[in-house]
Order: C-alpha cells, then sequence, then structure tokens
C-alpha cells in the first residue's frame, strides 16, 4: 500500500515537467470554470477544504471524494455572461475495500448563433455551440493521507466543427490530527488534443493548472479560512504596462513586483458557520480583479459572497461573482442524501 502512495505522489511532482500554459493560448478553457456555487463565493478556486459531505469539492481536487458523500447527487446550474449557461451533475458510491468513486458531467452552453456570410447576410440557418467533460474519479486513503484522480474524457462542438480530448486531475490532501488544518496539492488538466477541429489545424495545448492550498478551522470560533496558490506552472500573470509616444517609442514601462506578482496567484476564502445548516461566506480573487476591472471604476470586481443552507436530505448552495462592471454570475447548488439510513 505504502509503494501505491509513494509512486502516486512521485507521478503527482512529475507533473511540474509540463510547460506553463498562457492565456488565449489553449483549448477547453471551459475546464477552468468554477461550477459550484460554495467554491465560487470562496473566491473561485478553493481545494483544501476538509468537509467529508460536499460531493462539489472532488471537482477541484478529487483527493477530497471521501466514504461520507457515499449515495449522494449533485446538480449545479450557473446563468453566466450574456446568454452562455454551464453546470456539474455528478453521483458517488463508495465500495469497502476498493475506495470511493463518483461519476459526474461539466458542460457549458454557448447558446444559438444565426449563420452570417462574409459580407454579414444571415443565410436563415442557426447552429449552436457547447462543450462536454465527463467526470471520473476516484479516491482512497492511508492514515491522513487522501489521495484521488479524476479522469475527464471531453468533446467540444462549435457548428460542424468538433474536437475531441482527454484530460485528468491528480490530487493529494493531508489533514491534522486534530482535523482543523487540511493541506493540499493538486495537478489540473494535465492531458492533451485526440482530435482536432478540422483537418490540418495545429494541436492545441489543454489548460494546465497547478495548485497548492490550505484551510484552518478555529478551534475557539465558527470560523473557516481558505488560501490556494493557482498557475504555479506560470509564475508571471501579469503583462508589462507601456505606454508609447506617436513615433512608436517607449515612454513609460511598469512592471510588478514580487508581492503583487504573488497576490494574482492567491485566492483567498473564509466561511462563517453560526450554526450546523446556515454557512456565510466571502473570497477574493486578485488575478480577476486586475484583469477585468477598469482603472477609473474597480467596483467590487473580484469579490464574491454567498450562502449555504441545510435543510433535512438537502443541501442549497448559492454565490454571486462579480466577474465584469457589465455584470455578475449568480450560481446554484443542490444535493441530496439519497441514503435510507440517513
Amino acid at each position: 500500500m505504502k509503494r501505491k502512495i509513494y509512486l502516486f505522489i512521485f507521478f503527482c511532482f512529475s507533473m511540474f515537467a509540463g510547460k506553463a500554459q498562457i492565456g488565449g493560448e489553449y483549448t477547453y478553457q471551459f475546464l477552468e470554470l468554477t461550477n459550484s456555487a460554495r467554491i465560487a463565493a470562496l473566491g473561485g478556486t478553493q481545494i483544501a477544504i476538509n468537509d467529508s459531505s460536499d460531493l462539489n469539492l472532488p471537482y477541484a481536487n478529487p483527493a477530497l471524494l471521501h466514504e461520507d458523500m457515499d449515495h449522494r447527487l449533485l446538480v449545479n446550474y450557473v446563468n453566466y455572461l450574456a446568454d452562455v449557461n454551464y453546470g456539474y451533475a455528478s453521483y458517488a458510491k463508495t465500495y469497502d475495500g476498493i475506495g470511493n468513486f463518483a461519476v459526474g458531467m461539466h458542460y457549458i452552453n454557448y447558446g444559438q448563433f444565426d449563420e452570417a456570410t462574409e459580407a454579414g447576410e444571415l443565410t436563415g440557418i442557426t447552429f449552436k455551440a457547447a462543450e462536454y467533460a465527463l467526470n471520473l474519479i476516484y479516491s482512497n486513503s492511508y492514515k491522513r493521507l487522501n489521495y484521488g484522480i479524476n479522469l475527464k474524457p471531453i468533446l467540444s462542438s462549435f457548428e460542424t466543427y468538433q474536437s475531441f480530448g482527454i484530460a485528468a486531475d491528480l490530487g493529494v490532501s493531508f489533514a491534522s490530527k486534530d482535523g482543523y488544518t487540511n493541506l493540499a496539492f493538486v495537478v489540473r488538466n494535465f492531458g492533451t488534443q485526440i482530435s482536432k477541429y478540422y483537418d490540418g489545424a495545429d494541436s492545441e495545448r489543454i489548460p494546465l493548472n497547478i495548485q497548492a492550498g490550505i484551510s484552518k478551522r478555529l478551534q475557539h470560533a465558527p470560523l473557516v479560512f481558505s488560501a490556494t496558490l493557482q498557475h504555479l506552472n506560470h509564475w508571471d500573470l501579469a503583462s508589462s504596462d507601456e505606454e508609447k509616444d506617436f513615433n512608436g517609442e517607449t515612454i513609460h514601462q511598469r512592471e510588478e513586483g514580487f508581492a503583487k506578482q504573488t497576490m494574482r496567484h492567491l485566492v483567498l476564502g473564509a466561511e462563517i458557520l453560526p450554526s450546523e445548516n446556515f454557512t456565510l461566506r466571502v473570497g477574493y480573487n486578485y488575478q480577476r480583479r486586475q484583469e477585468l476591472k477598469f482603472d477609473n471604476k474597480a467596483s467590487t470586481v473580484g469579490f464574491s459572497a454567498g450562502f449555504g443552507l441545510k435543510i433535512k436530505r438537502f443541501h442549497f448552495d448559492y454565490a454571486i461573482s462579480r466577474f465584469h462592471l457589465a455584470g455578475s454570475s449568480n450560481l446554484f447548488s443542490v444535493s441530496v442524501n439519497l441514503n435510507n439510513n440517513f
């Protein structure tokens, strides 16, 4: 058993050899979207939350799939920007002596489009665009160390152009003896494009994202703090800020220092637990704020908030996440415990 654990951890760390990904240079970008209302309220990504009952967590880190999630059903829906919407559905099952399994479907629907000629004349034909990723999750544990894998076959369809791919998430999670602190490490979207959108097209890369995280529950207060470092495989997430004169010569150039570059990787979240059945959440994503704000009006871009409510077998989560001044995104998650001995 120990040999399997060591091989798994070695395989995770070997992923650092992968090349860094830069925004706009990869395909299947929908894999980076947050579909959990809880995770969205905590800033958009958290991989170290130690909650054995939330089936949303294995999507972010497959090592967080626990036996207490056995026979649970989850449905997420996200009202994204414009007419775009996406969601996720999942079901978990545990087999004694083998491990924990979950199957899920992640999709994004870009809506319906009107076909037009190169001159802009409508042809009267409409078409749709959508992408899908099947999630096949397995996890197990050794003492206080949990490990897991999420295998994701991918289908991307835009009108008559289609592409198939395969990706995987590899994760580990380690809990402290008192259970109040949890550490995690994840390699997300390690994979390749199997078939291209059309003959002769260049092969496109998948958005590899290496993450490390920690969550801490205070022992004498109903508070849980979470922090995740994302895109560790690509340090420079900011482009240089330049100003040029009429001759094209640079007259001003500003580059971010170490502190601001670090903040671009850091996602912060906090949960307030007034009772066992109600939770308040807030989050902050500095990278999102810097990318999507206006210089003259930053507003609440990059901030998010939400709440969770438990009623008997059902668990309902809601979040609102501000991506841009043009609007916010609303996320809904509903899960149900199907066990008869609930």
